[in-house]
C-alpha cells in the first residue's frame, strides 16, 4: 500500500513490516474494534481497516494524525483519528463508534470513508474494550532520561532502557482488551522483550513471541552504537538488532 509520509512522520520500516506480517496471519472478524497506538503514517491502522476492522488511530503528533487521516482518505478506508496517548483522558469515549457502516473487509475501492474524523479531536478516555490493539511504540534506548521533547525523535526515543513507553503499554493495554482481544506489539531486543512478556503475563494476558527478525542498525541505532556498547546493551562491534513481535491474548 502506497502511503504519503511528509518529513517528520515516522515511516513504515522493518519493524512495521514485521508487525504487518503477523497481522496478516491474525484471524479478524469484520467489524472488529481496533486501536492503533502511535499510528505514525497509518500503515498498521489502514492494514487493519482493509481487513474490515473499525479502527481508531492515536498519536501525540498532529502531523502524524493528519498524515494517517489523509492516507485513509486516499485509499478510501474508514479511520477515526485521535490526538493523545494512553495517559490522556478526555470527553471522547475510548470505544470507536463510527457514524457510517462498518467496512466489509474487502480491499476493493469503495465509497469515501464516512467515519473518518479530522485530526485535532481530543484523545480517547477510558471506558471501552477492543478486539485488537496494535502498537509500534518508541523503543530505542536513549542517553536522554525522560520523554524526548517534541520533534522527530519522539517517534523512537524511549529513555535509557528503551522501556519508557513499553512499560506503560504493559500496564494500560490489558484492561482495554475485550475477552478474546489481542495485542500485537513490536520492539527491539535492546529493550528487553522478556520484560514485556513477563509484565503482560502478570496482567493476565496469554503471551508469546509471534515473530522475530534480525536486521542491521539504521541511522539512529548506528549513531548510538558506541553508547550502547558503553552501557552494555550490545557487545563491542555488534551492529544488528532483533525485532520481536509480542502477542498477548485476553482470555
Amino acid at each position: 500500500m502506497l502511503l504519503l509520509r511528509p518529513p517528520g512522520v515516522y515511516p513504515a520500516q522493518g519493524d512495521t513490516a514485521l508487525l504487518l506480517d503477523v497481522l496478516d496471519r491474525e484471524p479478524l472478524r469484520p467489524g472488529a474494534r481496533c486501536l492503533d497506538i502511535g499510528t505514525g503514517c497509518g500503515a498498521l491502522a489502514l492494514a487493519a481497516a482493509r481487513r474490515g476492522c473499525r479502527v481508531t488511530a492515536v498519536d501525540l503528533s498532529r502531523l502524524s494524525l493528519a498524515t494517517a487521516w489523509l492516507n485513509a482518505h486516499l485509499h478510501r478506508l474508514p479511520l477515526r483519528v485521535r490526538h493523545g496517548d494512553l495517559t490522556t483522558t478526555g470527553p471522547t469515549p475510548l470505544e470507536p463508534t463510527p457514524t457510517g457502516p462498518a467496512p466489509t473487509g474487502s480491499s476493493a475501492p469503495g465509497p469515501a470513508p464516512t467515519d473518518s474524523t479530522p485530526p485535532g479531536s481530543s484523545a480517547p478516555g477510558p471506558g471501552a474494550r477492543y478486539d485488537l490493539v496494535l502498537s509500534n511504540p518508541p523503543y530505542v534506548p536513549s542517553p536522554r532520561p525522560g520523554p524526548p521533547p517534541p520533534g522527530p525523535a519522539r517517534a523512537w526515543d524511549a529513555g535509557p532502557d528503551g522501556r519508557l513507553l513499553l512499560d506503560r503499554l504493559c500496564r494500560r493495554v490489558p484492561p482495554l482488551l475485550a475477552p478474546g482481544g489481542v495485542l500485537l506489539l513490536v520492539q527491539s531486543s535492546l529493550a528487553r522483550p522478556d520484560a514485556t512478556v513477563r509484565q503482560l503475563r502478570a496482567a493476565g494476558l496469554r503471551t508469546s513471541v509471534a515473530a522475530r527478525r534480525l536486521q542491521g542498525f539504521g541511522p539512529v541505532m548506528t549513531a548510538r552504537a558506541s553508547w550502547f556498547e558503553h552501557v552494555g546493551l550490545i557487545e563491542p562491534g555488534v551492529r544488528t538488532e532483533e525485532l520481536v513481535v509480542i502477542r498477548g491474548v485476553r482470555d
